[in-house]
Formats: C-alpha cells, sequence, structure tokens
C-alpha cells in the first residue's frame, strides 16, 4: 500500500510556548528545513525499513514446509493473514493517534509504539524456539506499535512548520523519500537472510527487520529532545480539569479494557479454546468495515448537520473511497500473489545466482522515488497550460495504469500454461507490472490523500482522514483474500485470477471517468478555494 506518509489527523499535542516553535520558520539546518526533521526522517526511515522488511517474507514464511522453518500453511490462508495483518495496521492509526491526542501525547506515542514494534519482532524471530504462538504474538505487537508511531510522527512533521505554505509541503515530501528508502533497502536485506536457508533461515530475515526499528528508536531517543524541543510533548487538555480529568480516566479504562479482551482472545487462541479460519475471518472483518463505512457516511447526511455544499463535498469522497478500496485491493497484492508468482513461476537466475523473491518488491519504492519529482512536474505543467486535471481523473488514471500492470500478469501467467509444467517466465514481466502500478499509485495516491484533506468539512476533517486510512484497509484485507490463488498444483487458477482483477479495475476507470463531468457539476458551487483539485 502507499508509502505516503498520513496527514495530521493526531493534531494538537504542542506545548505552548514552544521555543522551538517560535523558530521554526528561520531554522534550516536540515537541507534548508527545522532540523528536527532530521529526527523524524530517519524514524521513520527505520520504522518503514522494519515494516517492509518482514512484509514480504510474511506468506513465503508460512507457506514454506516444516522442515525449512515455515509453517506449511494453505496458500490461501497465509495470503488472508498477511492481509488481516496490514488492514490492522491501517486501522490502529485511528486509535493509536486518539491515544496520543488524549492521554500520551504524540512524542511518548512514538517512543512507545517504536518499543512495541522492536518487542513484536523480537517475539516473531524467536518464534523458532518459542513456536508459532509467539509468531502472531510478535504480529499483534507490531499492529498496535505502528498505530501509536506511525499516525502521529506524521503530525510533529507538520508541527515543524506553524507557517504553513510550500516549504511545509517541501518539508513531507523529503520526509515521505525516507519512508521510501526504508521501504527500498528492507527487503534487499531481510530477503537477502531470510530465503538463505542454508547460512542463515527466515528468522534471521525477521530479526535484521527488527534490528532495523531498534537502531531508529535509539536515534529517536537520543536527539528528540535536542531537535524537537517541547512540540508534541503534552496530550491535549480539556480546558476544564475536571472534565479533562474524567475524559482521561474513561479512556484509560477503555484502553485498558480493551487490551484485556485481545489478551483473553489471544490465550484462548493459543490455548486451542478457539480456533480461527483467517480466510473467514478476513472475510467478515471486510463485511464489518463496510458496514462501519455506509453506516458513518449515513450518519454525515442525516445528523451530520452538514450544508448543502458540504453534502456534495462528502459525496464527492464516498465515491473516492470505493474506488480506493478497488484500487488497494489490487495494488496489495504484491506481497500475496505476486509473491507467490515470482516465487514459483519466474526466472530470477543472472549469471547462475538465483535472486531472492523478496527483492522484487524493492522495485516499487525504487519507482516512487524515480518518478515522484516527475508526476510533480507533469501536474504543475498541466495546470500551467491547459488547467489542473480533477482528482476523479487522476483517480481514473491510476486505475488504468494499474489495470495495465494486471494486464501484464495475465500475459505472464498464459505463458507459463502454454509452456507446461515447470516454465518460468523473465523478471521483467514483474518488474514491468510493478512499473505501471507505481505509476497508478503516484496518480491516485496522494492526490486521494490532499483531497480527503481539501473536501472534508471542517468538523470532520480527522474522520476523513480515517476514512481514508479505512479505504487502504478493506483494499489489504480483500487482496489477502484472493492473493491466495497463485499455486503450482493449480497453475490454471492464475489468469482467472489476474484477469478478474484487471477487469475490476478497468470497469471501475469506465464508471469513475463517467462520473467525472457529474462530479465537476456537483462542486460547482463550492467556493474556488475548495473545489476538488
Amino acid at each position: 500500500m502507499s508509502k505516503h506518509p498520513s496527514a495530521q489527523y493526531a493534531g494538537g499535542g504542542t506545548a505552548a510556548g514552544d521555543p522551538l516553535r517560535g523558530h521554526a520558520s528561520q531554522d534550516t539546518r536540515f537541507f534548508g528545513h527545522p532540523l528536527g526533521l532530521s529526527t523524524l526522517f530517519f524514524t521513520e526511515l527505520w520504522e518503514r525499513f522494519s515494516y517492509y522488511g518482514i512484509r514480504p517474507l510474511l506468506v513465503l514464511f508460512m507457506t514454506a514446509a516444516v522442515t525449512t522453518g515455515g509453517f506449511a500453511l494453505p496458500r490461501e490462508q497465509a495470503s488472508a493473514i498477511v492481509g488481516i495483518y496490514a488492514a490492522s495496521v491501517y486501522l490502529a492509526s485511528l486509535p493509536g493517534g486518539w491515544v496520543a491526542d488524549r492521554l500520551l501525547g504524540l512524542r511518548r506515542a512514538i517512543f512507545w509504539g517504536g518499543v512495541l514494534i522492536a518487542l513484536g519482532h523480537l517475539s516473531i524471530g524467536f518464534s523458532a524456539f518459542l513456536g508459532r504462538g509467539a509468531f502472531f504474538v510478535g504480529l499483534i505487537l507490531i499492529v498496535l506499535g505502528t498505530g501509536l508511531l506511525k499516525p502521529n510522527i506524521s503530525a510533529i512533521v507538520g508541527d515543524l512548520y506553524p507557517e504553513g505554505g510550500a516549504r511545509r509541503d517541501a518539508g513531507f515530501s523529503i520526509f515521505y523519500m525516507g519512508i521510501n528508502i526504508g521501504a527500498l533497502v528492507a527487503p534487499l536485506i531481510t530477503g537477502f537472510l531470510g530465503e538463505d536457508q542454508e547460512r542463515f533461515g527466515w528468522h534471521y530475515g525477521f530479526g535484521a527487520a527488527g534490528v532495523g526499528m531498534v537502531i531508529g528508536l535509539i536515534y529517536y531517543s537520543l536527539t528528540a529532545q535536542k531537535t524537537l524541543g517541547n512540540i508534541g510533548t503534552e496530550p491535549t487538555r480539556h480546558p476544564d480539569p475536571a472534565v479533562d480529568a474524567r475524559q482521561r480516566r474513561n479512556m484509560t479504562i477503555g484502553l485498558g479494557i480493551f487490551l484485556g479482551i485481545l489478551a483473553l482472545v489471544v490465550v484462548m487462541g493459543m490455548s486451542g479454546m478457539l480456533n480461527f479460519n483467517p480466510v473467514t475471518v478476513a472475510e467478515n472483518m471486510s463485511y464489518v468495515m463496510l458496514t462501519m463505512a455506509v453506516v458513518y457516511f449515513a450518519y454525515l447526511f442525516l445528523a451530520g448537520g452538514l450544508t448543502r455544499d458540504e453534502m456534495k463535498r462528502v459525496a464527492v469522497i464516498i465515491v473516492l473511497f470505493v474506488f480506493a478500496v478497488i484500487f488497494w485491493a489490487a495494488f496489495e497484492q504484491a506481497p500475496t500473489s505476486l509473491t507467490l508468482f515470482a516465487a514459483d513461476f519466474t526466472d530470477r537466475t543472472i549469471g547462475g545466482w538465483e535472486m531472492p523473491v523478496t527483492w522484487l518488491q524493492a522495485a516499487n519504492s525504487f519507482f516512487v522515488i524515480a518518478l515522484a519529482p516527475v508526476f510533480a512536474a507533469i501536474w504543475v505543467g498541466l495546470a500551467r497550460r491547459r488547467g489542473d486535471l480533477s482528482s476523479p481523473a487522476k483517480f481514473t488514471l491510476g486505475l488504468v495504469f494499474a489495470a495495465m500492470g494486471f494486464g501484464l500478469m495475465i500475459l505472464a501467467a498464459n505463458t507459463v500454461l502454454a509452456g507446461g509444467p515447470g516454465t518460468k517466465v523473465a523478471v521483467w514481466w514483474l518488474i514491468g507490472s510493478y512499473f505501471l502500478q507505481t505509476v497508478g499509485e503516484l496518480c491516485l495516491s496522494p492526490v486521494g490523500l490532499s483531497s480527503m484533506t481539501k473536501l472534508a468539512p471542517r468538523k470532520f476533517s480527522g474522520q476523513m482522514m480515517g476514512v481514508w486510512f479505512m479505504a487502504a484497509a478493506l483494499g489489504n484485507l480483500i487482496a489477502g483474500i484472493v492473493g491466495g490463488h497463485v499455486n503450482p498444483e493449480n497453475p490454471q487458477d492464475m489468469p482467472a485470477l489476474f484477469t478478474r482483477t484487471t477487469l475490476s479495475l478497468l470497469i471501475a476507470a469506465a464508471v469513475l471517468a463517467a462520473l467525472i463531468i457529474p462530479i465537476r457539476r456537483m462542486m460547482r458551487e463550492v467556493p474556488a478555494n475548495e473545489t476538488v483539485r
């Protein structure tokens, strides 16, 4: 999924009278930006290193034979687990921002999030000795930790620029590059270690990802106070001390109840009292999340107190939400169906050396780093010459390019079928697919993030960012549910999977293209500075 930094819906938390905040506009010690950006840049780089370091290993490890240290799970189940894990990471950002705002403050939330992530990797690394339970506990700890760290570190980036403007946007661009550098390097290292069963093994790969988080946590602990001052040290306080105390008490109780229930479920699962079918869990989660989205949007229209113009903007958000889910359901097959295709049906041999499967997962980040400045220039150039494309138009392009990427995979899968047992295709098929999908991501992801902030009614701005995360979470779940249908024993399933994905994207693009003009008409009465861009 998108590695773009989340917008700061976990706002607040900046102490009054902060000495750094008053001089942020004059601080140019980190490539023309506040020195605090360096702390956040490297912390997030290592956190993303840890996340993208284990993600491509998960499905390979869980489906590997027990004799090679794996779990020998059916591919459908392993893929569903990856989908549940990724979806949970995005969903955890919502309560994570809330906990930081109301209880911990942004800075402490980042620290304790890093601690939980590091402990999660430690648990996964030692699961070779402690068993499956430690592996799944590790995933849960990473989800909880990422929920605390990910949204709040992005919020502090915004707090470095009280003046706002283009300099703030540039700061987020630098921060975003750190994210992609981590995501680029991670699979190269963890994949090399994890897939080399003769010298290392799966748990070396998992452990290397955890070391990355520990490095980031140490760096953050040593530099945060020096470079960030008091930014993000205090949670948001209610002006009435009695009300503030009651809110904190209620939140602490609610958080304790949630963690207690989670611990109980984990214990019952590990003891065998509860049996989970990952595919069923993923399907039920997707139904629940979709129902939540429908109920929430219905509430906004019926009881949200929206003006006529705000209702139009929310209607556009709903449209973008639906098509974002479809896009992510395809794009997030990278760690599932496409990784399995790389493992079983791709010739990765170069001069007698076989490239690790997970190295192909670095292609997306490489293309993002290379193409992001190009797309920024393209959008600016178009806006100057012909007027900016609308958000639905850019979304349509994103869907089309993603469809082209999976269209390549249809050809690759049919080539495998035509060649018979043992046939493998060149690695360029996957690289070409990742290139086209990345182009689609750059058309859709940053535009969607920007649209949420511009279209959201002011009093629901934070919640609308949560809606964007829910779209990503739903897409990850769907990708996990369908992504396990790549199997050497049933190669005929592959063309059907990639064809369904391609047709879904093309149909979605056609429908959205037909809505571009009606959406423009809907937005015609909205003030010029708030229209869809």
